[in-house]
């Protein structure tokens, strides 16, 4: 099979995905709107204020990944198509085949999730607390 016929079986994949999330995303939205926020006990209300989190999020998931293949399919017309974003090599074909949209190498990719990683795994920085034991924050009016 040769390089032309790889890439319009990739081509096709992408477009059917892109259908797919297209109507998922847009059943996820009128399921969103169709959340009735009346009556019904605490649970009820958790309930589904817990399925409307899970809804958005798997939305978002989805939007996040039909722009990924609109930018293969753009990529894919411009000639680019199949060349990490990071170092501008060609991205492996058995990547690109289990994942048509990858827009890095799978080197690339595993530096930025370190790297995500590093910065998730970073220490927050302190919260000052207020002491009312400490002179600075005791109100007179009530020692």
């Amino acid at each position: 099979m040769n390089r032309t016929h790889q890439l319009e079986q990739l081509k096709q994949e992408l477009l059917h995905r892109r259908d797919a999330l297209t109507l998922a995303l847009t059943g996820d939205l009128t399921m969103l709107q169709e959340i009735r926020r009346t009556g019904g006990d605490v649970v009820d209300f958790a309930s589904d204020s817990t399925a409307e989190v899970l809804s958005t999020q798997l939305a978002e998931a989805e939007s996040r990944e039909l722009a990924n293949i609109e930018l293969a399919l753009l990529k894919l017309k411009k000639n680019c198509y199949g060349q990490c974003e990071e170092c501008g090599q060609n991205i492996a074909w058995p990547r690109l085949e289990a994942l048509p949209y990858a827009p890095n190498c799978i080197e690339c990719q595993r530096m930025m999730e370190d790297l995500e990683d590093d910065s998730a795994n970073e220490a927050p920085l302190p919260f000052p607390t207020l002491s009312t034991h400490h002179a600075v924050y005791r109100n007179p009016d009530l020692v």
